[in-house]
């Protein structure tokens, strides 16, 4: 098979979708000022995208390579390209929930498949990290044009406008969707003729195993710091920072970049660095930017709206470079793990993967929204100090258990 093709058809798929699950941030912000909910009553679209990936991950995880998966793609696709139609007729609250439940359902299949093929069509640990850290570099490369994509279709007087959006989405979905529709991915998978419920057990039994436990858990609280970030960046730079409605989406593009700079650095470190090394370094480094930040704008005056880029403070610039120290961080991790499984493995593992991701994702989402209208956005991202300092803890453990089954 000519792997070139797969990789190109992976590519694809997660950078549309990259930009429909990473617009939660956005769509969250244009839920306040439009349909004029509550922060901690629009931070329910975290779970109606997060609870579903969760939910489908682990009815499907171990069924999938029965299902095939370019098919399971394809049905992804198509579920998502009916949200984005019922988000632009709908212009709703309700639509925006139903348009994030079928991200949700979507993404479990689209990822659930590229984890597993990452596995299928490499050949050493190393191979894998890389391959791994580029799809999702190129994956916040969709982010970041998420937040220039959307604020084009901002419009002062019309304020529907922006649901224009949803049209060229679709449209970039139907040519994701032909592209996939003609490749071929022939690829024997391991599945065995055991029944659904057999494979749901197997994947239950995984996460006994010390080094499965250990990794959920860091998974977890990575997302939670991941999407606890994103997700209310725009609504941080509107009321901290007093940037405009389109300025603060813009100036959390920066933080998307450096997502993406990140995890493609991480590809070319991991291959001279322990990924150990690099996850450590990478979440202390975190920790000093948000220990330069926050106290600083704690204290802060700044009341007039910004609307130029060129009078965006110091602080506005800082803040979203951590991303650069968080990105290479998940993939790293996902990866020593699933290259430390046999293949057999990558599937039931992957469900858990996103499974804990997901959940990280909505937990983490939530409080900070519920933090953020009760104790204010400074406040709120304090509560990211946590979840850091026990990723930390928990590397280190997965590291010492992955040396021991290698002695």
């Amino acid at each position: 098979m000519n792997n070139w093709k797969l990789k190109v058809s992976l590519f694809l798929n997660y950078f549309v979708f990259a930009i429909l699950l990473n617009s939660v941030g956005i769509v969250i912000s244009k839920s306040i000022n439009v349909y004029k909910v509550t922060e901690s009553s629009a931070s329910i679209l975290e779970a109606f995208k997060d609870l579903p990936i969760a939910i489908v991950s682990l009815l499907i995880a171990s069924f999938l390579p029965r299902l095939g998966y370019k098919k399971a793609m394809l049905i992804g696709l198509g579920i998502v390209f009916f949200g984005c139609l019922g988000m632009y007729f709908g212009n709703t609250f309700l639509s925006a929930e139903l348009l994030f439940l079928s991200i949700g359902v979507s993404f479990a299949l689209i990822k659930l498949s590229v984890y597993s093929l990452i596995g299928e069509i490499t050949n050493s640990p190393k191979e894998h990290t890389s391959l791994m850290s580029s799809i999702e570099g190129f994956f916040m490369v969709g982010i970041a044009s998420a937040y220039f994509l959307f604020p084009f279709f901002y419009s002062d007087s019309d304020i529907n406008n922006w649901l224009n959006v949803y049209l060229v989405l679709c449209l970039m979905i139907f040519i994701s969707f032909l592209f996939l529709l003609f490749s071929k991915i022939e690829i024997e998978t391991s599945a065995s003729n055991s029944s659904l419920m057999d494979d749901l057990k197997e994947s239950f039994k995984l996460i006994i195993l010390p080094l499965v436990l250990v990794f959920v858990a860091s998974a977890f609280f990575f997302v939670m710091i991941e999407q606890g970030i994103m997700t209310w960046l725009p609504r941080f730079n509107q009321k901290i920072f007093s940037f405009s409605e389109k300025l603060s989406v813009q100036m959390a593009s920066i933080l998307a970049i450096s997502l993406a700079a990140g995890r493609f650095l991480a590809g070319w470190f991991a291959k001279k660095i322990s990924w150990v090394y690099i996850v450590i370094i990478c979440s202390l480094a975190s920790i000093l930017i948000l220990f330069i930040v926050l106290p600083k704008l704690a204290t802060t005056g700044e009341v007039t709206m910004i609307n130029s880029l060129s009078d965006v403070p110091f602080l506005g610039f800082v803040l979203p470079l951590i991303g650069l120290f968080i990105a290479p961080i998940y993939p790293l991790l996902n990866s020593a793990v699933l290259s430390s499984l046999p293949k057999k493995l990558h599937s039931p593992m992957s469900g858990l993967i996103i499974i804990f991701s997901a959940l990280g994702g909505t937990l983490g989402s939530r409080i900070v929204g519920t933090l953020f209208e009760s104790m204010g956005g400074v406040n709120a991202f304090y509560f990211l100090f946590i979840p850091i300092v026990l990723l930390i803890i928990f590397v280190l453990r997965i590291q010492a258990i992955i040396k021991k089954q290698t002695i």
